[in-house]
């Protein structure tokens, strides 16, 4: 590398000129190249020319047309085409029951276009007297892009543009939620290619409007990571108005605030969370409050959701002629074993001799609350990979689990295929085998968690760590000292260093640079 590094500290905006730098002296941030780093990419690049050359230099000022933000576009550019391709037999065909789940392409768009009115004009939580199963600003997008499609009346071009049109907007939230967990990442931009290549993201899509939430979500981490706790609180009180997911997100902040003593940010996030969320839901809640509510009434009367470990058990219980729990039961148990992960998860951030970084415990969190709710949906996946891509950046757990992701998508469709048709039988799947790849999948989510918490209690395993770095998306909690008594600087373990061996074997640099 022939750049040379200006005196003073490695900073997450490295590698862009800085008043005062003189010509041909550049600020270098080096960045971590799976390719290099990772074994198992290593392997998977030895047949197209190998891992990226000793002499090359990612994280310069100037690296060409391709820089690691572009490439990553064009990448996430490529997986959005295809999870449209895979849907070619619907956009064709147009979304019937059950056609739609054997070819594998069922998607909430095209249902809901007819079944809720939106191809009439439609758009919930305004039109008076209509009921929508979804929170406020999904709604709002669901009924909003309907006006979007020509014409009138139901036609399977009709349906088929409404679903082009929300593939297209999902396209380019997909794209920023790329680039926003590329740019949290502090040295490792390329750890962002899991969410923008991943199989199951591909697959799961554009089936619901799940990318706003997972854009959202990601915005205010980055925001949070950038130590703008206001607007990182915005943006989880807009994408908790889409889905309730990154509501979660205040808990490792509350975590880490406990941990750290720091009090303003986690009371800033929550207050510009709440005004935000009420900014969006008291005007319908005080003009049509039965209207708002419905989401909530029909998430507590539905029965347990597909691919949940609760439907596993109506399974089980019908194979053995035992009695299903009710739904009051399942509500009362699912929110209970919910409550005591989020607990052992904090007591794990409380206790361990390192701080955990806020992915970790963000992983954690979203994980168990997908374990235990009553509800799963295939695209509920959308939620985890940007948090695993920035907890635990290992390529070879990652393809494991996105092989078994992928065998449940196909054994879900043909089960519900199976259950609403009958079908032929060369085409069904039994529900002890549709059960089986439930369990698989949740498997493999326990592991990862397990993999999560082990790399939390020995800091030395922590990949992103062992680059020097603390926590690229902590924030204000970046590098902050521990106030609780029983944590004390004698228990807590040095950060590697990148002239530790360790980083050097992981860089694949005979030598340690910076």
């Amino acid at each position: 590398m022939t750049a040379q590094r200006t005196p003073g500290p490695a900073h997450p905006t490295a590698g862009r000129p800085t008043a005062g730098t003189r010509p041909g002296r550049l600020r270098v941030m080096r960045i971590v190249t799976p390719t290099r780093a990772d074994p198992v990419l290593r392997r998977l690049t030895a047949s197209i020319g190998g891992a990226l050359g000793r002499h090359a230099a990612p994280g310069l000022v100037a690296p060409g047309f391709f820089t690691i933000e572009r490439v990553l576009v064009l990448l996430t550019v490529v997986a959005a085409v295809l999870s449209v391709v895979v849907k070619q037999y619907c956009r064709v065909n147009g979304w019937h029951t059950p056609d739609h789940f054997y070819a594998a392409c069922y998607s909430d768009w095209g249902e809901l276009f007819h079944t809720r009115g939106l191809d009439t004009g439609v758009i919930p939580f305004i039109t008076p007297g209509q009921r929508f199963e979804y929170p406020v600003l999904l709604g709002a997008l669901a009924g909003l892009t309907a006006l979007l499609v020509p014409g009138s009346g139901a036609s399977v071009a009709r349906s088929t543009a409404y679903f082009d049109i929300n593939a297209v907007l999902v396209a380019a939230t997909w794209i920023v939620a790329v680039v926003a967990t590329a740019r949290m990442s502090h040295r490792r931009p390329w750890d962002a290619a899991m969410l923008a290549v991943a199989p199951a993201v591909i697959l799961s899509a554009t089936i619901n409007w799940d990318f706003w939430a997972v854009m959202l979500a990601a915005l205010a981490m980055l925001a949070f990571a950038r130590e703008r706790p206001v607007l990182a609180g915005v943006l989880i009180g807009l994408g908790t108005a889409v889905k309730l997911y990154p509501l979660l997100l205040l808990g490792p902040i509350l975590v880490l605030a406990v941990r750290s003593g720091k009090w303003r940010p986690v009371a800033l996030t929550a207050l510009a969370t709440a005004v935000s969320w009420l900014a969006v839901n008291l005007p319908l809640m005080l003009t049509d409050y039965a209207g708002w509510r419905y989401f909530l009434d029909f998430t507590r009367d539905r029965p347990a959701g597909f691919s949940s470990v609760w439907y596993v058990q109506e399974v089980m219980a019908d194979r053995f002629h035992l009695t299903p729990l009710p739904v009051d039961t399942i509500n009362t148990l699912s929110t209970g074993l919910f409550v005591l992960c989020c607990l052992a998860v904090a007591l794990l951030g409380l206790t361990s001799t390192r701080r955990p970084r806020m992915a970790q415990l963000a992983f954690l969190v979203v994980t168990a609350f997908v374990l235990t709710n009553k509800v799963y949906s295939p695209q509920y996946v959308l939620w985890l990979v940007p948090l695993l891509a920035l907890a635990r950046p290992r390529w070879r757990s990652f393809l494991v689990w996105q092989v078994i992701e992928v065998l449940h998508w196909a054994a879900t469709w043909l089960y519900l295929g199976q259950l609403t048709s009958g079908g032929n039988a060369q085409h069904n799947i039994d529900k002890l085998y549709y059960s089986l790849a439930v369990i698989a999948h949740m498997v493999a989510l326990i592991y990862l968690m397990a993999a999560v918490v082990r790399e939390i209690l020995r800091p030395d395993l922590d990949v992103v760590r062992d680059q020097g770095i603390d926590d690229p998306q902590g924030g204000p909690f970046n590098g902050a000292a521990d106030v609780l008594p029983w944590i004390t600087v004698r228990r807590r373990p040095r950060p590697a260093t990148m002239g530790s061996t360790r980083a050097v074997r992981d860089t694949g640099d005979p030598q340690p640079r910076l």
